[in-house]
């Protein structure tokens, strides 16, 4: 699906997001290329990345290839070029990416096998010394095996692909490893399992470094669901009551998704949508399969879970943030999307 072209006033367009990206934060983002590498492992999630900096202005992530050699075999037999040395230091703030690769069945003795094992080592040698507490460390799939070698996840909660836990594991004995989980997040180690839970990782990153609504717009770009936490089975609330076609409906789940607090009354949605506060809210339930303030509710409900997940607010306070009149509101707004309690979400 290609970029939207530009249209009338395009030079004026370029001006604005031209100065916006000059305020924009830079966030440095280091992909380690490891031999064999299974190329889906890092092509999904800098897409993300990529489309994330075209959606938003909030954050850019200057994204670099790195690793021991200038080129890497990958998993579906294309040569990838031009990959940049691993750098001596990383400046503050990087987000380090380690892709995983696939498992070649070759002789000990054969010199691809060895030149593999030097590259992988090099690669563990750099991690250790180069990843600080001022970094985040993100594995896809198998690259979990590569910084638990370097002695980073021990004492972390982690994941890797479910044919590699074991394995994980053995090698981190300290490491806390979690089983059947798209991905773990433990203070600054973010690990995922199999392949296109990367995606899935990286997604969760956008909405952490930018906004839950950027990441929707990345998700949906995609193509792809976005899921709520790395151990939850369930779609996300962002997504929730969108798998429909109706333009007007989009745009009203829009705005309300970019603020969540505001009452967001009939009339209002409408005038954004062109239509009538009738129509818009018959247009609603058909297709979104539920009313207006019962989608502004579950955005809600999923801001506060957020919050309350993610900070040590007490409940008033979090039904504050998230557009409640009160704690008692929220409870009754949250019996409505969740079997649990909000105490139990933290």
């Amino acid at each position: 699906m290609p970029d939207r072209p530009a249209g009338a006033g395009a030079g004026a367009g370029r001006q604005r997001a031209a100065r916006a990206a000059e305020r924009a934060q830079v966030i440095p983002v280091y992909v380690v290329l490891p031999p064999r590498l299974l190329l889906l492992d890092v092509v999904g999630p800098v897409e993300v990345l990529r489309r994330a900096n075209a959606v938003q202005s909030e954050a850019q992530f200057a994204v670099r290839h790195v690793g021991p050699r200038r080129q890497v075999m990958t998993s579906v037999g294309l040569t990838v070029t031009g990959v940049a040395a691993l750098p001596r230091r990383l400046p503050d703030g990087a987000l380090v990416i380690v892709g995983g690769n696939v498992t070649q069945l070759t002789l000990a003795a054969d010199p691809a096998a060895r030149r593999d094992r030097d590259d992988d080592a090099a690669i563990v040698r750099w991690l250790a010394a180069a990843v600080g507490p001022s970094h985040t460390l993100v594995t896809i799939c198998s690259g979990a095996l590569l910084a638990a070698r370097a002695g980073l996840l021990d004492g972390y909660s982690c994941t890797t692909h479910h044919e590699c836990c074991a394995q994980l594991q053995a090698i981190a004995p300290r490491a806390r490893v979690l089983a059947d989980r798209l991905f773990v997040e433990d203070g600054r180690r973010l690990t995922s399992a199999g392949i296109t839970s990367g995606i899935d990782l990286m997604l969760h990153v956008v909405a952490q470094r930018t906004s839950p609504a950027h990441a929707l717009a990345v998700a949906r770009y995609l193509v792809v669901y976005l899921r709520r936490a790395g151990g939850d089975p369930q779609l996300s609330p962002w997504i929730d009551g969108r798998n429909h076609m109706n333009p007007a409906v989009h745009r009203a789940q829009d705005a309300i998704g970019g603020d969540p607090r505001r009452s967001w009354p009939a009339h209002a949605l409408a005038r954004l949508t062109g239509t009538s506060p009738r129509h818009l809210s018959r247009l609603f339930r058909q297709h979104a399969g539920m009313t207006i303030p019962d989608y502004r509710n579950l955005l809600r409900v999923a801001l506060a879970r957020e919050l309350i997940t993610q900070t040590q607010l007490d409940l008033e306070h979090v039904a504050t943030r998230a557009g409640f009149a009160s704690a008692r509101q929220l409870r009754r707004a949250w019996r409505r999307w969740s079997p649990t309690p909000p105490r139990a979400a933290r």
